[in-house]
């Protein structure tokens, strides 16, 4: 059975559902035979890229109409959702493009260490503050998810795997994905946000369940 996840590099809400899903497989009595595929999405392909900046300046400049204690409490919420969850979480993080960092992904798949460089990722900025979009701290990130330091330095320095996220944005287009994370288990059953975990569980059964019964 194949999990199929939208999110983002810097999205937090992305942080916390892969969580919350990820205790929901670790107690699925057939998480073996699940395989987890992520697929790229990207909040804010407008930025530029090969530069990062303050992630509370970057939410002033997106939500320039809401007041900065509203901004600070969305931060908060997501913070301490994390943080019920045994994450760690910094927000005085950098944001910036995560085109590069998506076709990086695509080369951790075809190594069969996404899962590896997803975490890696999330730990690094998330829970380390570091600024992954700098090239030679994305090297170091992905390296110690398994990948080799030169395949991660040519891709991030060239244009491999660009159709791939492309691919994977408009698959998100076309299922009308407004959000993530979103998630597609078995092709057939979709949720989407960080929602709780035993929902997760309950989506995980009743797709195995509606397999077996095909398989009947």
């Amino acid at each position: 059975m194949r999990v199929d996840i939208w999110s983002d590099v810097v999205c937090p809400w992305c942080y916390v559902g892969k969580a919350r899903f990820d205790r929901a497989l670790a107690a699925f009595a057939h998480r073996d035979e699940v395989q987890v595929r992520f697929h790229s999405y990207e909040l804010n392909p407008t930025l530029p890229r090969g530069r990062s900046e303050s992630l509370l300046v970057a939410l002033a400049r997106k939500f320039s109409d809401v007041p900065a204690a509203e901004i600070e409490g969305m931060e908060h919420r997501v913070a301490d959702a994390a943080r019920q969850e045994g994450l760690a979480y910094r927000s005085d993080r950098r944001n910036g493009n995560t085109f590069d960092l998506h076709r990086v992904l695509h080369l951790a798949g075809e190594a069969g260490r996404q899962a590896e460089a997803v975490t890696a990722l999330n730990q690094a900025h998330f829970g380390a503050g570091r600024d992954v979009f700098d090239h030679d701290i994305a090297v170091e990130v992905f390296t110690s998810a398994g990948l080799p330091a030169a395949e991660v330095r040519r891709v991030l320095t060239g244009d491999d795997y660009a159709e791939r996220v492309f691919a994977d944005e408009r698959a998100a287009h076309d299922m009308r994905v407004t959000g993530v994370p979103f998630f597609v288990v078995d092709r057939t059953l979709a949720v989407s946000g960080a929602r709780p975990t035993d929902l997760f569980a309950r989506t995980l059964d009743q797709a195995w369940a509606r397999r077996a019964q095909r398989v009947a």
